[in-house]
């Protein structure tokens, strides 16, 4: 990583002073500019890679900066919207999820006033023609590809946690955004600092034009690396520094030995502990025993593994707190605060516990029915956070989050027990980051975490302006290495990925406003490609190289009896038949013995005939066939290399626009599109629904809808069968058994919507494209009482989903039922009454619990 983004005060000891003085004139008569008065306003000077950045936008560039969590990025965003103000022109200002959006408006609202700032979050539409809006990015491309014209004043967009692009099921969004956004309009990217920033901002450039990256390494405050131990449950825990300090008392990179011997100790101890379980579970039981304790002990590791509650508690003593704790399960979450509460813990004062309390009721007051607030436990929510402890997770509720992350900020609360979706930019800084394991669940098997996660997750820790020191705290477990630690908390070794992929709705959109070339080639602009390209310049010289080498194996292996490569060939290929070919055959299932027979039959005759061409060939006859044959087999070697070569340049180049072109076919044979020229497309009615959904199911979507499988659903089942679309049941969470109350209306329309799924899918698998996942009508009936007007207690009653869980579908259930409402033009006769039921339905499901939004 180049040193050329450093502080400015750094960067100014290695000038003269002639040039010192030159650049302070140059900044002094700048200062009067629009950089200037907003430097002005701020209160504490702005770092110099700050500086750097707003300057460069001023000046009209676009800007990527790249800096640590807590580093001042947003200040860079800031002036944007600040610029924009100056400028009477639109600031747009996207992020990744709904409740950054919702901070942000707040900060926004704050500063400018109602007037000046919307929101639009999907399910929340304030102010949206305001000056200053405030989206997730989704809600960007939508706008794009829907030509608002909202956007003929837009000139600067902020993408904030733009690095969010790598994310695989909505990073592909950015990509849209960057490549569609209007020539005119200027974009700020905020990033995790990443390997490849410089390659990131080189794409940008090459879409969006001259563009300055900016990048700090430095964080505001330096960040402390421990590891939590404990002998047994009898001892305290221990907290021991992950790396060695120097002589001024600073960090350094070398891990601590201290620590190694004592995880070497305490492995000792617990295999010595082990060993007296079993020889006394020997004699109880006999000479194998049952297990019991001792085979417990060995399935959970060989040291002793602190308990949160012992964790906590010696934070508290270590005066380490507030602090974020990291568990990756939302169950782990909710049982950690259970367990503190429990042990009898209390981290507030009497008068911090009063506080909460006025707070907390406050904030609940009027949001929510007594029965909801009851359903979600509210007492005990409130109890545990006078006790100075939360968790954090997407199966809490929104208010519940939002009264966490207010306590949190006002220091009242003192530990929250959060999974990693609060790593994703909420305002939430704290003196230490606690985390559980450096393994989590990805809904396949457990995976260690990657160098980006843990960064993201410890970039919580130090406060600026509050603490000279962040702490992160890794608490020892399982499989634990300091090793593994200090790889992970290496600066910048995790690359940034395009997760971009073409889609139906993203195919037809483009072709609504382009023609199919144009289409093709701006497709060829993502990121995606972009990489791609640059990895296949290597496989070009590759190639290069190994034609060369062919010519010249040619040239040494010409024989005056034949054509020697012909021969090489034909023993090649006789070699496969009797190898591979068989092989294959052996492995292939037949309909029936006769089929097989055949098949055997004719690789037999195959065979016969190369053997045949072998023995005749006319450089059997040559004396010197030996030695050309060794420069034939060097050939032959040499020229496998480069089809494999040539096969992944040739899948490299293009990739994506090929992906497009497989998707055109699809579109194509299901009348989505239709081609009115050899090089163009035009869009059917058909095509038109499609470019207006926008789901992960689209085309499931729009052939659902195109064939009228809804069209008899009362609104309550209408919510229920698409709740399928948009539901996918989490890992060990049971759901209730729908079948009961199906009506045949409804029964029958899950089984249509199931089979334009597989045709979906058949086609996807057909054209060699990833497959749409499966439909899970799981939440149907929960589904199904809620829009009847049952209350959440009733129906979370009989289910182990959480109020969270229910309330984040809901909403996207809302949502895509909305989009039914707006593709009524496009639907067959009966549209009309299934875009008022559609209504119908998104009003019963947007109610309560799911209809707060907590930006009032």
């Amino acid at each position: 990583m180049s040193d050329r983004h450093q502080d400015s005060q750094e960067s100014d000891q290695t000038l003269s002073p002639s040039q010192r003085y030159a650049r302070f004139s140059k900044r002094r008569k700048r200062i009067t500019g629009a950089s200037g008065r907003f430097q002005n306003m701020q209160p504490f000077a702005l770092d110099g890679f700050q500086v750097e950045a707003i300057e460069a936008l001023e000046d009209g560039q676009n800007v990527l900066v790249a800096a640590p969590t807590g580093a001042g990025k947003t200040i860079v965003a800031d002036f944007a919207v600040f610029l924009a103000h100056e400028q009477n022109v639109k600031t747009f200002y996207t992020t990744p999820i709904k409740a950054l959006s919702n901070q942000k408006y707040h900060d926004l609202v704050a500063r400018y006033g109602e007037d000046h700032v919307g929101l639009l979050t999907g399910d929340t539409s304030i102010n949206s023609e305001a000056d200053i809006v405030v989206m997730t990015t989704e809600v960007l491309r939508n706008m794009l590809y829907e030509r608002s014209s909202t956007l003929s004043a837009l000139r600067y967009v902020v993408l904030d946690e733009v690095h969010f692009l790598a994310d695989k099921f909505r990073g592909p969004v950015w990509e849209e955004v960057i490549i569609h956004l209007p020539s005119s309009t200027r974009i700020v990217g905020l990033s995790a600092t990443v390997s490849n920033v410089e390659d990131f901002s080189d794409w940008i450039s090459s879409v969006r034009g001259k563009t300055k990256l900016v990048v700090s390494e430095r964080r505001p405050v330096p960040l402390e690396q421990h590891v939590l131990v404990q002998a047994d449950r009898h001892t305290e825990p221990e907290i021991i520094d992950l790396y060695r300090h120097d002589g001024s008392g600073r960090q350094t990179n070398k891990i601590n030995h201290g620590l190694i011997n004592r995880l070497s100790q305490l492995k000792r101890q617990g295999e010595f502990r082990r060993s007296a379980r079993g020889q006394a579970g020997n004699h109880r039981h006999g000479r194998h025993g049952r297990g019991g304790e001792g085979a417990q002990s060995r399935r959970q590791g060989e040291r002793y593994r602190p308990s949160r509650a012992a964790v906590v508690d010696e934070l508290d003593f270590m005066d380490m707190l507030p602090g974020i704790y990291f568990i990756f399960s939302r169950t782990g979450c909710d049982q950690a605060v259970q367990q503190c509460t429990r042990a009898g813990l209390q981290l507030t004062t009497d008068t911090e516990a009063r506080r909460i309390r006025q707070i907390v009721d406050s904030m609940a007051e009027g949001q929510l029915s007594r029965d909801d607030l009851k359903a979600l436990g509210f007492a005990q929510f409130r109890f545990a956070l006078e006790q100075g402890f939360a968790a954090h997770h997407a199966g809490v509720v929104t208010l519940f989050r939002q009264i966490v992350e207010h306590l949190f900020e006002l220091g009242l609360v003192k530990v929250v027990f959060a999974t990693e979706t609060l790593a994703l930019g909420i305002n939430m800084p704290a003196r230490c980051v606690v985390v559980e394991k450096l393994e989590k669940f990805d809904g396949t098997g457990h995976v260690g975490l990657t160098p980006g996660e843990f960064t993201q997750l410890t970039g919580r820790a130090g406060r600026r302006g509050i603490d000279d020191i962040g702490h992160v705290v890794v608490v020892d477990h399982r499989d634990f290495s300091p090793e593994t630690m200090a790889a992970l908390s290496s600066k910048r070794v995790y690359p940034l990925h395009s997760s971009f992929k073409p889609t139906f709705n993203m195919a037809v959109n483009l072709l609504n406003s382009s023609t199919y070339d144009r289409a093709r080639k701006t497709l060829d602009h993502s990121f995606a490609q972009w990489e791609a390209n640059r990895s296949s310049s290597e496989l070009e010289a590759r190639i290069q190289t190994l034609t060369e080498a062919l010519d010249g194996y040619r040239e040494a292996a010409q024989c005056s009896h034949g054509d020697l490569i012909e021969f090489m060939e034909i023993r090649a290929d006789l070699s496969s038949a009797q190898k591979n070919e068989r092989r294959q055959l052996k492995k292939q299932r037949f309909s029936n013995e006769r089929e097989r027979t055949q098949a055997f039959r004719s690789l037999d005759e195959r065979i016969e005939q190369l053997r045949e061409k072998e023995r005749n060939h006319p450089c059997r006859q040559c004396p010197d066939l030996p030695r050309h044959m060794r420069w034939g087999n060097r050939w032959i070697r040499e020229h496998k290399e480069l089809q494999k070569a040539e096969d992944r340049y040739e899948s490299r180049t293009g990739s994506v626009s090929r992906q497009f072109d497989r998707i055109c076919t699809i579109l194509t044979d299901l009348g989505y599109i239709r081609q009115i020229d050899l090089e163009d497309y035009q869009l059917t009615r058909r095509g038109q629904l499609l470019r207006r959904i926008y789901s992960e199911q689209d085309l499931t979507l729009a052939q659902i809808l195109d064939k009228g499988i809804l069209d008899d659903l009362e609104p309550e089942e209408l919510a229920a069968a698409v709740s399928g679309l948009v539901y996918e049941s989490r890992r060990g969470v049971a759901d209730r058994d729908d079948s009961r109350r199906q009506s045949a209306p409804l029964a029958g329309a899950i089984a249509s919507m199931n089979r334009e799924w597989e045709l979906v899918r058949d086609e996807c698998e057909d054209a060699g494209l990833d497959l749409p996942g499966e439909l899970d009508f799981g939440l149907g009936r929960t589904v199904y009482d809620w829009a009847c007007g049952d209350s959440l207690a009733t129906i979370l009653k009989d289910t182990d989903l959480t109020a969270g869980d229910f309330v984040r579908n809901a909403k996207r259930l809302s949502d895509v039922l909305t989009q039914i409402v707006q593709v009524e033009p496009f639907l067959g006769s009966g549209g009309h009454s299934l875009a008022l039921r559609a209504r119908m339905a998104a009003d019963q499901v947007n109610r309560g619990i799911v209809a707060y939004t907590g930006v009032e």
